[in-house]
Formats: structure tokens, C-alpha cells, sequence
């Protein structure tokens, strides 16, 4: 979701001079950006530069320090300037190079999906903590992936049980396209079918594990997100007014999906861990542990359904 008014704001107080671009080497060009970006208050200054520069260029990590001192023309400087000036109004980097990395994997990204973000790779984390207290990881599995987006979650998840079988769903057929084209270029497509669906509506039971990154701020806190937050999809986001929404969705289908001793793996926003976990035991599910983030903020809940409800 591209925020207007950022851009114009951005526009109007430019903190890049682009003349100061064109006849520099490929090194100044980085400097003269992360400094730009380092005034505008940006987290990881230098890291945008290199990757922004390194996109235009068609270069990687190595290839722009060898070319360190190679000058730039007007045309790259245009290009970079134009990139820069994305990072300036706040745009992700991920989302101007249109890739992300994730659990070692490079995903491709379009507006129509969220960015991976690092605490979802507890999500993975805790998932593959429940897979193995259940035993190997090399025994076939079935996994659910319930508004997979980019198909992260369920991609890493194959990468790591070599035996495996994915279905991911999404209700936006645009994600599930960039869900294929990423399990195809990392050679998954044989392992992983995209369904559109409402979470688990459209799907039979027997999973072994069903995950889910579901959209969980309140409504009323989107405006408040940040900038780079904003250029996520809204149907990604948007939890209802207390942010439980798809909970209450993919509590009450669990034990359908789950088959005996599978697990449910969901990823939380900040605070809701005691009422996530009240969702899932009015719905007949145990959850058996958390997993936090580096802050000390829970991000992954695990849960099994409940002997009685079988």
C-alpha cells in the first residue's frame, strides 16, 4: 500500500542531492546514501545502500567491491537516485528490489504480499521444535500453511523435512502465484500446492502440523504502524478490532484439520499471547509452549488438540 503522502512529503524535503550522483565511483555512490539515508533516520543505513546499489547495478556483495572504483553513469546514477529516493519515502528495501530472504531463501515479493519478517522465522523455529519431539525429521509429514502469503513459512519448512508435503493457502490468487514461483525456483513445486482458501476452509483434515502468520493488528492501530508496515497489503494486517479475528477462525477449525498428536504452530503479536491461548482451549486445543524473540516478546504459540475432543 503505497503511502502518498509520505512520498510527496519526501519529494518536497529531498535529502538526497542527485547531482552529487553522477561521476562518482561505485564506493562514493554508497557513502553519499547512507548518509542520506543515515539523516533521514533510516535503521540500517549502509545495508540499504549496498543492496539499492547493487540491485541497480546488477551487482552482488563481491562484484561491488571489485567494482569499488569503477565510475558511474548518468544513466545508473538516474537509476540509483530514482531507488534512493523510494528508500526515502520509506518504502522497504525489500519491497523496491521486489526479494527477500528468508530462512536462507530468497523470495520473490509483490505488492500483494507481506514482507517475511525476522520473527517469523520463530514461527519456523517452534514448528520444527514440535516436529521433532514427535520424532525424525525425514518421515513423511503433512504440513498446512493457513494465509501463506509469499510462502515462507511453508517453503522454509520443507527446505528442512526432506520428506514432507505442503499445502498452502491464501485468499488472494496474486499471492498464491508468487507462493508457486518461489517454491518452483528453489525446486519445492513438486512438494507444495497453492489453494485458494479462507485459512483451512477449503481443506481436508490429517496434517501433522497446520502454521499460520494470520493477520493480527487492530484495526484502529493500523494508522499508527510504521511507514514501512503501511505498504503492506491491508487484508495482511488487519486482525478486526482487537486483532484476534483469524484466531477465532483457525481455532475453531484446528481439530478438524489435525490429525492425532499434529500440531498447531501460530505467530503472535505483541501482548497476545494469554488471549490467543484462551482462544484455543475454548476451541478443545492444549497449548503446549511458546517461543520468544530476541526482546523477551512471545512470537510463536504451539498447540495440540485436546485427547477428549477425539
Amino acid at each position: 500500500m503505497i503511502e502518498t503522502a509520505i512520498l510527496q512529503e519526501a519529494k518536497s524535503q529531498p535529502l538526497l542531492d542527485r547531482s552529487a550522483l553522477p561521476s562518482r565511483t561505485i564506493a562514493e555512490a554508497r557513502r553519499v546514501l547512507a548518509d542520506a539515508f543515515r539523516r533521514a533516520g533510516l535503521d540500517s543505513p549502509a545495508l540499504d545502500a549496498r543492496l539499492l546499489i547493487g540491485h541497480a547495478l546488477g551487482l552482488d556483495h563481491t562484484a561491488l567491491a571489485v567494482s569499488a572504483h569503477r565510475p558511474l553513469d548518468s544513466i545508473a546514477a538516474q537509476d540509483i537516485a530514482d531507488l534512493a529516493a523510494r528508500r526515502l519515502a520509506r518504502e522497504p528495501v525489500a519491497r523496491i528490489i521486489g526479494a527477500k530472504e528468508f530462512w536462507g531463501l530468497c523470495l520473490r515479493i509483490t505488492p500483494a504480499t507481506l514482507v517475511p519478517r525476522p520473527e517469523t522465522e520463530i514461527v519456523v523455529e517452534a514448528a520444527l521444535a514440535a516436529i521433532d519431539a514427535g520424532g525424525e525429521r525425514i518421515r513423511p509429514l503433512r504440513i498446512a500453511d493457513l494465509g501463506t502469503g509469499s510462502g515462507a513459512i511453508l517453503l522454509a519448512l520443507l527446505t528442512e523435512l526432506p520428506q514432507a508435503f505442503g499445502i498452502a493457502t491464501d485468499l488472494s490468487f496474486a499471492a498464491l502465484t508468487v507462493a508457486r514461483d518461489n517454491a518452483a525456483r528453489h525446486g519445492l513445486s513438486a512438494r507444495a500446492i497453492m489453494a485458494v482458501s479462507d485459512f483451512g476452509s477449503a481443506l481436508e483434515g490429517g496434517f501433522d502440523l497446520v502454521v499460520a502468520n494470520p493477520p493480527y493488528i487492530a484495526t484502529g492501530d493500523i494508522a499508527e504502524l510504521p511507514p514501512e508496515v503501511r505498504y503492506d497489503p491491508l487484508r495482511a494486517l488487519d486482525g478486526g478490532a482487537d486483532g484476534l479475528d483469524a484466531y477465532r477462525v483457525i481455532s475453531a477449525d484446528a481439530s478438524r484439520l489435525l490429525q492425532p498428536g499434529g500440531r498447531l504452530v501460530v505467530e503472535l503479536g505483541v501482548g497476545q499471547e494469554e488471549s490467543v491461548a484462551r482462544l484455543l482451549r475454548a476451541a478443545g486445543l492444549i497449548p503446549t509452549s511458546s517461543k520468544a524473540d530476541l526482546n523477551g516478546i512471545s512470537r510463536a504459540l504451539s498447540a495440540s488438540v485436546a485427547t477428549m475432543t477425539r
